[in-house]
């Protein structure tokens, strides 16, 4: 274990040879300036990730939209529109032959004098009908098949170029209906409803989303959306870099990744103040459950993103610390050791030893640790959507494996007991 000493700069094989005076404070400004980058680049990174994986995959984006069709308040809106779209063109004339089959002018004259009567009872009837259907289990699959013929048209709509399902219009972001208007028809038609096959096809739009800043957000996202990782790697060059410059390296990697951690922070609590800022701005008439499902929704996994990334930062400077030569990170590490220890010696006791193996772990003890947080790291970066959670778990894992590698080191007795620790 590392003496107690100040942190100073470390290299692969020990301290390196300490910077001259005269360096040490352009070294420094240029470090920080790197690591302030590295902070200020957090955020738009982790959105322009967000943007560029749903852009790209219409898988994702259907799996963003998908709980969409469960949801109360969007099952009722959508319900409401459509009835809205189908008793406005439904031929309430035809209806009314429909429903006096043979003809009797006394009963259709009748039927004529109900007036508001007739059209409230064929609105309750479509809206019967257009319920059953969004409350159906057939109705998942229609939205999702909606969402991915829509998914083309994304690309548009974040340039405000006009054409497909998806559609900005001045402050408006649309998702056109048709097809479960069309459903709709269909199902009326089966219920007993013929004069449901003469309405016309009908293009009536859900909002998505209604704001005044609907211009500069789309703006930003197409950016952000062209840019897609590459601020997320030059996030991080920035990090490793100033990192590598500073004189104090440990104190540095802790400052990079608490300030990663809490931009990344700030950006969450910015999209819960734009969601209560967004929702006090929308007209009267807009449903407010279904405005909020549709933004909780569209940002699920960039919230999700916020949340890993503050949990990589706080993992990345917790391991950091440790790592150092301070005087608590010692004392936490030499905690560590003995509670090993005692686990070792108690298994030497009942005859347990590793033999050849211990030997083995001694002499790449260090290749070994590193080894397991590059596998930890790589899982990470190939898990589809990762998330808290699956950081937290690594995490843990990563803890396991190097209480397992402490474990079975054994130095042995003799020149084995001699032989120097392999550092990578």
């Amino acid at each position: 274990m590392a003496s107690s000493t100040p942190d100073g700069p470390d290299g692969p094989d020990g301290p390196a040879p300490a910077p001259s005076p005269a360096r040490r404070p352009l070294r420094s400004a240029a470090a920080a300036v790197l690591i302030v980058l590295a902070v200020l680049l957090t955020p738009p990174a982790v959105v322009a990730a967000w943007a560029k994986s749903e852009i790209s995959d219409p898988d994702r984006y259907v799996a963003t939209m998908a709980p969409l069709a469960h949801d109360p308040a969007v099952q009722a809106t959508v319900t409401n529109r459509v009835t809205a779209a189908v008793v406005e063109r439904l031929p309430v004339d035809s209806l009314v032959s429909d429903l006096v089959p043979g003809g009797s002018p006394l009963l259709g004259a009748l039927l004529q004098r109900l007036g508001s009567a007739l059209e409230g009872g064929v609105t309750g009837l479509v809206h019967d009908g257009v319920q059953r259907l969004v409350r159906s289990d057939a109705f998942p699959a229609i939205w999702d098949g909606l969402n991915r013929d829509a998914h083309a048209a994304v690309d548009r709509a974040l340039t405000g170029e006009g054409g497909g399902a998806v559609e900005v219009r001045g402050n408006t972001v649309t998702l056109d209906l048709a097809p479960v208007i069309d459903r709709t028809k269909q199902a009326l038609v089966a219920d007993g409803v013929p004069a449901a096959s003469r309405i016309p096809e009908i293009h009536t739009s859900y909002v998505l989303v209604r704001s005044d800043q609907v211009a500069h957000v789309r703006t930003l996202l197409r950016l952000l959306s062209l840019a897609g990782y590459w601020v997320a790697v030059l996030a991080a060059a920035c990090a490793v870099g100033g990192v590598l410059l500073a004189v104090r390296r440990h104190r540095a990697a802790v400052a990079a990744a608490l300030g990663t951690a809490a931009a990344a922070a700030l950006l969450g609590l910015g999209l819960t103040a734009f969601r209560a800022v967004y929702l006090d701005r929308l007209p009267a008439g807009v449903d407010q459950d279904a405005a909020s499902a549709v933004y909780d929704t569209l940002v699920r996994y960039l919230r999700d993103a916020v949340r890993l990334v503050v949990v990589l930062g706080v993992l990345a400077a917790l391991g950091a610390w440790l790592s150092g030569r301070g005087r608590s990170a010692g004392a936490v590490r030499g905690l560590w050791e003995a509670g090993l220890g005692g686990v070792r010696t108690a298994a030497e006791r009942m005859g347990l030893r590793p033999g050849p193996v211990g030997r083995f772990v001694h002499r790449f003890k260090a290749w070994l640790c590193w080894a397991a947080v590059g596998a930890a790291v790589l899982v990470l970066l190939l898990w589809d959507r990762p998330t808290a959670e699956v950081a937290v778990w690594l995490g843990l894992a990563l803890l396991a494996v190097l209480a397992a590698v402490e474990l079975l080191d054994e130095p042995g007795t003799g020149a084995a007991g001699r032989t120097e620790e392999v550092r990578p």
